[in-house]
Parts: C-alpha cells; sequence; structure tokens
C-alpha cells in the first residue's frame, strides 16, 4: 500500500500517517519500495509476529506466591473496593 491509501484509512493529517510508517520502519515492522515517486510499504510479519509474541505475553495470568492464579487487569480493577468496604462500615 503506498502512504496516501493507508493515511485514507484514517481520520487525521497525512503527515501523522507518513511519521508512524517512518517509525515503524525504523522498528523493523515495515520495508518500502519505491515505485517511480510512490513508496509501496510492507510489513513485515516475522517481526510483528515476535511483538505479538512479546505483547501476548502480558495478557496471560500471573502466578502469585499462594499460587493461584489472577489477571493483572482484574488486580487493577478491583483496588481500592477493599478500602471502600472498610469505609462504609
Amino acid at each position: 500500500m503506498t502512504a496516501g491509501e493507508i493515511a485514507a484509512m484514517f481520520a487525521h493529517a497525512w503527515q501523522t500517517t507518513t511519521r508512524h510508517l517512518q517509525v515503524l520502519e525504523a522498528a523493523g515492522l515495515l520495508t518500502h519500495e519505491r515505485q517511480g515517486r510512490m513508496r509501496i510499504y510492507r510489513i513485515e510479519r516475522k517481526r510483528l509476529a515476535l511483538v505479538s509474541d512479546w505483547l501476548a505475553h502480558f495478557q496471560t495470568p500471573v502466578r502469585h506466591r499462594t499460587g493461584g492464579e489472577q489477571d493483572v487487569r482484574n488486580k487493577k480493577t478491583n483496588r481500592g473496593q477493599g478500602d471502600a468496604k472498610a469505609r462504609s462500615a
């Protein structure tokens, strides 16, 4: 896809898209090929798979010293509920 085709998919300035494309390319997640005045961007699927695998690590339940599993996200949303119960008593 060209930068223009990619930019057309989003509701922000074309310059914002090209800046993001540059960052993704510098990270090795995209490559481009010049065809005349256009740059054709391609996803580096192997590199993207590495990022996906790394992110999946953070979505698995965490084992605590008690041996039980707890989702880190649930811990954040439940934080402070015990304090609220103590204050209302």
